[in-house]
């Protein structure tokens, strides 16, 4: 969707229009998809990292959804607008392939707008599952930007609550994604971030990203072994 400014209810994905109280989330707490769920766990957004040696190589990838591992489609709820992004599958697919375990974490405050049910979010999430292959762990934010949660991102909430439910430490965890939100969520969870830029990102978040790859598959290769031309530290 587009993080920046509000997509009209008419808008081209946004294909139902609630009542947001209906679908409202207490601050508080966050959606997370464990693997062959279709409904999600309402947990308390996490304030601190989970316990763990922080130490040792990279454990796991968590990656933004929308302008990321798929094609950005303002509040989507129809998994028929599900598209990977140019070398999404295969980026995915060679860090599993390294052992490590992958997961999402998508801010979705068109719940909080009215403009999505938690039915269509996870109908969604079932195509890239079915896309992709499953990922290990899903963690949303159905919240609007007032809501004055701590798992929107740049908040760190759903970074810390995905590496809580895989065992690992943040500091053994990467977040890639393609705005400064991503970024900001990783640094605030003492995580690694690496920023994908596309149209939809802004030049300042281009010049205040630490890491920064051109394509997902760039980004695999500069988490797991040095960056190609153009990528690596800023």
């Amino acid at each position: 969707m587009n993080r920046y400014q509000d997509a009209a209810p008419g808008a081209r994905g946004a294909t139902a229009v609630v009542d947001p109280a209906a679908e409202r989330e207490e601050a508080g707490r966050l959606w997370l998809y464990a693997p062959g769920r279709q409904a999600p766990e309402r947990i308390p957004v996490p304030t601190r990292p989970p316990s763990g040696d922080g130490a040792g190589p990279r454990e796991a990838v968590l990656f933004d959804r929308d302008g990321t591992l798929v094609a950005d489609v303002p509040y989507n709820g129809d998994p028929s607008l599900v598209e990977p992004m140019p070398g999404a599958l295969e980026a995915v697919a060679a860090l599993r392939a390294r052992g490590l375990m992958v997961g999402v974490v998508s801010n979705q405050s068109g719940v909080a707008r009215g403009l999505l049910t938690g039915h269509q979010v996870a109908a969604v999430r079932q195509e890239v599952d079915a896309r992709f292959g499953p990922f290990d762990v899903w963690a949303v934010c159905p919240h609007g930007p007032g809501d004055r949660c701590g798992c929107r991102k740049p908040a760190p909430g759903l970074v810390l609550a995905a590496c809580a439910y895989l065992g690992v430490s943040p500091a053994r965890t990467a977040v890639v994604g393609d705005i400064g939100a991503d970024v900001g969520a990783a640094r605030a969870a003492g995580a690694r971030g690496v920023l994908v830029p596309t149209p939809m990102t802004r030049s300042e978040e281009v010049v205040a990203a630490r890491e920064y790859a051109r394509d997902l598959p760039g980004a695999v290769r500069l988490l797991l072994g040095g960056p190609g031309p153009g990528e690596g530290a800023a």
